[in-house]
């Protein structure tokens, strides 16, 4: 499932020249890719696989809120339901991106 979607997420990466972060994004696989040996040219997801049972709501809220503050905390926009590809809209009674995407095949 990693390398799938590692994969084509570098793919649509590549594919899309309007993506303002795109080189960028390119050289940090590339360079993550250079530390360590099993990689094949890049990397996209870290290496460790360290599951958190979500066994509680509470766990489940923390887990989303701090998802939904990133782009905040980043300082890409001011307020978590302003970043496009959020659920934090659905969250607060919006109607947010993914309802009318069609994902590529």
């Amino acid at each position: 499932m990693k390398r799938h979607t590692a994969t084509k997420l570098r793919e649509l990466i590549q594919m899309h020249p309007q993506e303002s972060r795109r080189e960028w994004m390119l050289w940090m696989m590339e360079r993550a890719e250079k530390k360590n040996k099993h990689n094949k040219g890049f990397q996209f997801w870290q290496q460790h696989n360290n599951p958190i049972e979500l066994s509680t709501n509470e766990m489940i809220q923390q887990k989303l809120d701090y998802i939904h503050v990133n782009p905040v905390k980043a300082g890409l926009v001011a307020e978590p339901h302003h970043w496009l590809y959020s659920s934090a809209l659905d969250y607060s009674g919006g109607k947010g991106l993914l309802a009318g995407v069609k994902l590529i095949a």
